[in-house]
C-alpha cells in the first residue's frame, strides 16, 4: 500500500526548497546543487551534467527495456503583477504559490516520489528519473545534451501541466527569417525598389495557405507572422525588409518537410533558425495510454511545446497542475493535484509492461 500522505509531504517539502531557489533558464545551478543533495542524501546514486540531474534504478537489467521519468527545473523570468513574492513559497487555502511551481516544479516533485516508490519494486522495465534544465527555452545544454550519455530509452513520460491527461501528440515549433531584398532611394521621386512591397504576397501566403493533412489530434499546421522590420526613415525608401514567422507542426509533416514546400512558393529569401523542434505523437493503443485511459483520463493533443520534441522515441506527456497557470502572476499548483498526481504515476506505472 502507497503511504500517500509521506509521499505528498516529501514532495510539497522539496517544491517549496526548490522555488526558494531562483533558477531561470540557463541560472540552474544552484537549484542543480540543492536537488543533486537532496536526492544523495536520500541515499540514492545521482549522475550529472551541467545543470541535469539523474538516477537509476538500482536493479537496471541491460534485458529489461527503460522509462524515463523526466521534467525540468528551470522557470521563465517573472512576469508583471506578482502579487506575493515569485521566490517566497507560500500556502494558502490548498494551494501553494511561487515561480514553477506548476511549470514544472509540481511535476519534478511528484516524478520523484513515484521514482523513489517504483525503483524498490520488481517491475518489467528499468526507471531513469531526470530533472533537466533550460526546457523554458530550448537550450543545447538541456535534455539535448543529457540523452546521449543515458541508456536506450523505450518510453519518455514527460511531466507538464496537463491536469493529468496524457497528451498524446505536441505540436512542434520552426521559427523562420524571410527576407525581401530591395533598392534604396528617395521617397519623394520615383526611384528605388520598395522591400516593404516585396514581401507583402509572401506575408499574404503565409497568412492563407493550408497545408493539406490535418491531425486529428493537433488540427492543422499553423503559420503565423509575428514580427515585420524595414526602414531607417520616413523619406528613404527601405531595401530591405525582414519578416519572422512561427510555425508550429503537426505530426503529419517534419519541419524539414514543411520548409522545403515554404521554399518552393515563397519568393523572398527564407532561412530557418532549425529543424529540431518537430511534433511529436504516440500511439493510442500504447499500454501507458491503454492502462491511463482505464483509470479514466482522457487523451488529447496539445499546442504547445515541450522536451518531448527533442526526443526520438516514444513519449507521453502528463503532469499535475493546469497549463493556463504557467507564466503567469502569482503562479500556484493545488496540493491535491500533486497527491493525484504521485497516486496515478504509480497506478498507470506499478506492473506496466510495454
Amino acid at each position: 500500500m502507497v503511504d500517500l500522505g509521506y509521499y505528498t509531504s516529501e514532495a510539497l517539502t522539496l517544491l517549496q526548497a526548490l522555488i526558494g531557489i531562483p533558477s531561470i533558464s540557463r541560472e540552474e545551478e544552484a537549484a542543480a546543487d540543492f536537488l543533486q543533495n537532496y536526492i544523495e542524501e536520500s541515499g540514492i546514486m545521482t549522475g550529472r551534467s551541467g545543470n541535469n540531474i539523474w538516477c537509476i534504478s538500482p536493479m537496471f537489467d541491460t534485458n529489461k527495456p527503460t522509462i524515463l521519468l523526466n521534467s525540468h527545473i528551470d522557470t521563465v523570468k517573472p512576469v508583471n503583477g506578482w502579487r506575493k513574492h515569485p521566490f517566497t513559497p507560500k500556502q494558502d487555502n490548498g494551494k501553494l504559490y511561487g515561480l514553477g511551481s506548476n511549470d514544472a516544479g509540481a511535476s519534478v516533485v511528484s516524478l520523484f516520489q513515484a521514482y523513489r516508490y517504483l525503483s524498490t519494486t520488481e517491475q518489467a522495465y528499468n526507471l531513469i528519473f531526470l530533472a533537466s534544465c533550460e526546457e523554458e527555452v530550448s537550450g543545447k545544454n538541456g535534455i539535448e545534451s543529457v540523452l546521449p550519455q543515458l541508456p536506450l530509452i523505450a518510453l519518455g513520460i514527460v511531466g507538464e501541466p496537463t491536469e493529468m491527461h496524457p497528451a498524446v501528440a505536441e505540436k512542434g515549433l520552426m521559427v523562420l527569417d524571410v527576407t525581401a531584398h530591395g533598392k534604396s532611394g528617395h521617397a519623394a521621386r520615383n526611384e528605388g525598389e520598395n522591400a516593404i512591397y516585396k514581401i507583402l504576397p509572401d506575408i499574404q501566403w503565409f497568412q492563407s495557405h493550408q497545408f493539406p493533412n490535418v491531425s486529428p489530434l493537433l488540427g492543422p499546421v499553423k503559420m503565423t507572422v509575428t514580427q515585420i522590420n524595414a526602414g531607417t526613415q520616413h523619406n528613404v525608401i527601405p531595401d530591405t525588409c525582414t519578416a519572422v514567422v512561427d510555425i508550429r507542426s503537426n505530426e503529419c509533416y517534419s519541419n524539414q518537410e514543411l520548409f522545403e514546400e515554404i521554399s518552393r512558393h515563397i519568393n523572398c529569401e527564407v532561412k530557418a533558425r532549425s529543424f529540431r523542434l518537430n511534433s511529436s505523437s504516440i500511439p493510442l493503443d500504447h499500454p501507458f495510454i491503454q492502462r491511463a485511459v482505464s483509470l479514466g483520463r482522457v487523451a488529447f493533443g496539445s499546442p504547445t511545446l515541450s522536451d518531448q520534441a527533442l526526443m526520438n522515441f516514444p513519449s507521453v506527456k502528463i503532469g499535475p497542475g493546469k497549463s493556463s497557470r504557467s507564466h503567469t502572476a502569482d503562479e500556484y499548483v493545488m496540493i491535491q493535484e500533486i497527491t493525484e498526481a504521485i497516486d496515478l504515476y504509480i497506478q498507470i506505472l506499478d506492473g506496466l509492461v510495454i
